[in-house]
């Protein structure tokens, strides 16, 4: 096992410190999520603090850390007698894979030891190891659904239970729960960012010498990490005996009806939901003070504790960045300051650097509130027209005239691009699927056969036994119970014997979009529309555990304007900046198309993927346009991609080309009022009877 990295050999990252350093004096509030780009020490930091936890007492030989003042009675390895002599062992530092399976999480049973003998045979998983410890995930954004569900039910009731038919096991686990993550990858569920005490974002220093001193203790510890080790071990003590000062202290912190009053008031006015915020600022202020030293709780603290807790507990939608509007906050601070001796105008100005670290880093609150009259004012614009172009008006009621104007030859400068078009409001949209059956990443969108779901059949194991299907272990072993010489009530098993269940569950798919960005869709009105449908598609996706593309077209070209990822916000983020204008290379958009999908089949060939194209159907630019597109969406559909084509022709006068692309493409169309999920258009039955058709 590899020397760690000393915690107080960190450079910068005080805001990542500090919450680390307040769990350890206060478990209660609740972990720590560190958000930050690749490359930022995350995971260093975070395993450096497993040195500084004080060490536990355990009953001897007890597998689940029990207490020895307090043995859980429930305890699969109890019961232990109260007055047994524990000892101490430093506390745990517990990693949490993204690949782990449920059984290592919390535990397996021997089934076939259950069965034969009729014995609970318990193998303890990672929540066990990890009571009174820490349960480290790194990218915890990218754990399944099934894992981070088991982890909510052990957060909230600070005990694991494993169920497999009528075995029952039940242990305590209680945690501090710490995770990593890139938010480029994808964010994180709402459920479970609710579940962490603090967030924290983490940055690389632009400062060149905090950079120079980085890279010179790093090598220094890679070149002898004992020795580095040693010449930090004065001030990693320090810190240990400053933690174990501040968990003494702790109890006897006050919090006074003043800074009470100021949490409640920072909650409201941020508009969190639930009480959570209040408890976690609560026990985060009292933490601050222990850890200065105080028994009281001042402003300041209430400051910094809002800082910590609230950022990632104010965001209404995925694609709001976290972070405070650090003015609002001072003002609410203030307002509800009261009157007594508790020294509250001082707060603001106690904030130090810590805290502009703590807040300017995700300071995406503080920056929102101008762009909402941004937004307005360009809402209100499409009725005036810009940049010189009376064609924009007839392009929006009349198909043809928007495509004469795209066909001039002096494209440059009789169809100039135009600005970047706001995204109207998104709203739920219907549920778009793959047909068929898939086995891909456990997701919310397609049917797939996953480990979890409804039970469809049985089969032989495959590698290590999953789920077991009872009955058909049963059924497997019946027939040769007189040839093995049964002679008891006992049913005899074999390897052989044994069953698992076959779970037909939902899939993660890749939603690829194809967003038409030419001169035809570039009236502000209807570009505005279809950036709210396809924000809405991504919402979606996002609720779905989906990975999603953006692929668009315009001029005389196609190009990928997001590749394949998790981080639905970064999609979002890239449409409502699209610039629109020229000719409409459609056949280019969909070979582009073909050339990202054909890549990610060769890097996950089990994530189906759904072609989701966004246009009205024109082509222009080059020889025989209208042919090429064709083309291009029949080598899609040879290769069986699923289509959905998103029929975004407005006006009095229709020619129906998109829905002719979606019948080259195998698949449906659908306007954008059909799009809504209280829409009456059976799409599902419409893609699956096209999909059939195609098989047959």
């Amino acid at each position: 096992m590899s020397t760690p990295y000393p915690f107080t050999a960190i450079v910068g990252m005080q805001d990542l410190q500090l919450g680390l350093l307040l769990n350890a004096v206060n478990p209660a509030i609740g972990g720590v999520l560190v958000r930050g780009e690749k490359g930022t020490a995350k995971s260093t930091a975070v395993r450096a603090l497993a040195a500084l936890m004080p060490r536990v007492d355990v009953v001897p030989g007890c597998r689940f850390s029990c207490a020895p003042a307090s043995p859980d009675p429930a305890c699969p390895d109890g019961p232990h007698d109260s007055g047994v002599t524990g000892e101490a062992r430093a506390a745990r530092m517990v990693e949490l894979p993204v690949g782990a399976s449920e059984d290592r999480l919390v535990g397996a049973l021997d089934i076939e030891r259950a069965l034969s003998d009729g014995v609970k045979a318990f193998e303890p998983g990672l929540l066990a190891d990890a009571h009174r410890g820490v349960l480290y995930v790194d990218e915890v954004n990218l754990l399944h659904d099934h894992l981070v569900d088991l982890l909510l039910d052990a957060a909230a009731m600070g005990a694991s239970y494993v169920e497999r038919e009528g075995v029952s096991v039940r242990h305590a686990s209680r945690f501090l729960l710490v995770g990593t993550m890139n938010p480029e990858e994808g964010e994180l569920r709402p459920q479970l960012l609710d579940r962490f005490g603090l967030t924290v974002e983490v940055a690389a220093s632009r400062e060149t010498d905090e950079r120079v001193e980085v890279v010179r203790r790093r090598l220094a510890y890679d070149d002898d990490p004992d020795g580095f080790t040693g010449r930090w071990a004065g001030e990693e003590r320090a810190m240990r005996e400053r933690i174990a000062a501040a968990r003494a202290l702790l109890p006897r912190v006050r919090l006074g009806d003043a800074a009470l009053r100021q949490i409640a008031a920072t909650c409201a006015a941020f508009e969190v939901d639930g009480m959570r915020a209040d408890l976690v600022m609560a026990r985060t202020a009292t933490a601050l003070a222990a850890w200065a030293g105080r028994e009281d709780v001042l402003a300041e603290d209430v400051r910094q504790a809002a800082l910590l807790a609230l950022p990632h507990r104010r965001r209404r939608n995925p694609f709001d960045a976290p972070g405070l509007d650090e003015d609002k906050l001072d003002e609410t601070l203030e307002q509800n300051s009261g009157a007594d001796d508790d020294p509250d105008p001082q707060g603001p100005d106690g904030a130090g650097p810590d805290d502009d670290d703590g807040g300017g880093g995700p300071d995406g609150g503080g920056g929102l509130p101008p762009e909402a009259p941004e937004g307005g004012e360009q809402s209100e614009q499409p009725s005036v027209p810009e940049q010189g172009q009376p064609q924009e008006a007839p392009s929006e009621s009349s198909g043809p005239s928007a495509e004469q104007t795209e066909q001039t030859p002096a494209e440059g400068a009789r169809a100039p691009e135009k600005a970047a078009a706001p995204a109207a409001e998104p709203f739920k949209a219907r549920t778009l699927t793959v047909p068929g059956l898939g086995e891909g990443a456990a997701g919310r969108r397609s049917r797939a056969r996953t480990a979890h779901g409804r039970t469809t059949g049985a089969r032989r194991p495959q590698g290590a036994l999953g789920k077991l299907h009872l009955a058909a272990t049963v059924q497997a072993a019946a027939p040769h119970q007189h040839a093995r010489g049964r002679a008891g009530n006992g049913l005899l098993l074999r390897r052989d014997d044994l069953r698992e269940a076959v779970r037909e569950g939902r899939e993660g798919n890749l939603v690829l979009f194809v967003v038409d960005a030419s001169g035809s869709m570039a009236a502000r009105r209807r570009m505005s529309a279809v950036k709210g449908a396809v924000l809405s598609l991504l919402l979606d996706a996002y609720q779905r555990r989906d990975k999603v593309g953006l692929v668009t077209f315009r001029r005389s070209e196609a190009e990928v304007a997001l590749p394949p990822t998790s981080s639905v916000d970064t999609a979002a983020a890239r449409l409502e900046s699209l610039p629109t204008g020229g000719r409409t290379p459609l056949a280019a958009g969909l070979l582009k198309a073909r050339e990202v999908l054909r890549v990610e089949r060769m890097r996950d060939p089990a994530r189906r993927p759904l072609l989701v194209t966004v246009t009205d159907g024109k082509a222009t630019g080059g020889p025989e346009p209208l042919v090429r597109t064709r083309r291009a969406a029949s080598l899609l559909a040879a290769e069986g991609t699923a289509s959905v084509v998103v029929d975004c022709e407005t006006g009095p006068v229709r020619l129906g080309l998109a829905a002719e692309l979606a019948r080259d493409l195998g698949g449906p169309a659908v306007t954008l009022d059909e799009l809504r999920a209280d829409a009456v258009t059976d799409l599902v039955r419409h893609a699956t009877a096209t999909h059939s058709r195609r098989a047959a």
